[in-house]
């Protein structure tokens, strides 16, 4: 009798199992955000606020950055930066999920911060001759780099960003960004301490550039040399593994650290609501930053 429920108990557990592995992913909307994003204003920076930005070459032009201080900021301090860059846009999915393309509507370095500790500036993607930002690839990429190590040089120098304490971050089109610009020569790779990219990968498939090959991708990975990448996706993060796999560089593989997220959409505001990958993500970042640094 008892090995007759004890195998009827064994097939419902299976069953209950096999039936929650079934389930459709959750709807992360459906989960109520524990962090709202400051709108960008054109204020003076003071900690707490964040302001429209412009680096002094750019004054009076279209281009700019958003730039976050700290709730914590005081002059004279040293803090960590959160580089960001946005996704393509104007975007919208069958799941209603949305992206502008703009700076100002950037939510990954506010989420994985909390609005303190961290200075938190969204870069643009520049278009030179007509002084703005591309809502959709990269503009020229070359200047855009020089864009980020300006904008580096200026958060450093009058901010109290900290240059040995440099995160890169991007979702989408942001996220391809942090190889494809934050890695596109070795001068603007040693600025980096660590990465966080959601939502695709530099090499992973192509796109509608002409570098985008994986070939060309593991040329850039190249400059990485060892430093840390969280890498995350929406569903599965399976492609990206086996692209870093077909490198057949086990160096690299141990840098990046990859986490499947158990939602659908394609958004940067999953970092605005309580997951246990958020935790698992905040962690991780405050270990890298107690570590000496790489270089």
């Amino acid at each position: 009798m008892w090995h007759r429920l004890l195998l009827g108990l064994s097939g419902f557990l299976v069953s209950f199992h096999l039936a929650r592995a079934a389930d459709p992913l959750r709807d992360l909307r459906e989960i109520p955000c524990d962090l709202i994003v400051p709108h960008m204003t054109a204020d003076e920076p003071a900690a707490g606020k964040r302001v429209k930005h412009q680096l002094p070459e750019f004054a009076g032009s279209e281009l700019f950055h958003a730039l976050y201080l700290p709730s914590n900021w005081e002059p004279g301090q040293k803090h960590p930066v959160i580089f960001e860059y946005p996704g393509n846009g104007p975007f919208k999915n069958q799941l209603g999920d949305t992206n502008s393309g703009r700076v100002e509507d950037c939510n990954l370095g506010y989420g994985i911060a909390a609005g303190k500790d961290f200075i938190w500036v969204c870069l643009p993607f520049v278009e030179p001759k007509t002084k703005t930002h591309a809502l959709q690839w990269w503009g020229d990429a070359d200047a855009t780099a020089s864009y980020c190590k300006a904008a580096v040089k200026q958060i450093t120098g009058e901010f109290g960003g900290d240059p040995k304490c440099l995160v890169l971050c991007g979702f989408s089109r942001g996220a391809i960004a942090c190889n494809y610009i934050g890695l596109r020569d070795d001068e603007i790779a040693r600025l980096w301490r660590c990465m966080i990219v959601h939502s695709h990968y530099d090499g992973v498939r192509r796109w509608p550039y002409a570098d985008s090959d994986a070939a060309s991708a593991i040329v850039r990975l190249k400059r990485l040399a060892g430093r840390p990448q969280f890498v995350t996706h929406e569903a599965s993060i399976e492609a990206t593994r086996e692209f870093l796999k077909a490198s057949g560089d086990k160096d690299l593989e141990n840098a990046v650290t990859l986490c499947a997220l158990p939602f659908p959409n394609h958004t940067d505001g999953w970092v605005l609501r309580e997951f246990p990958e958020r935790r698992q993500l905040r962690e991780w970042l405050h270990k890298i930053l107690q570590r000496p640094p790489a270089n």
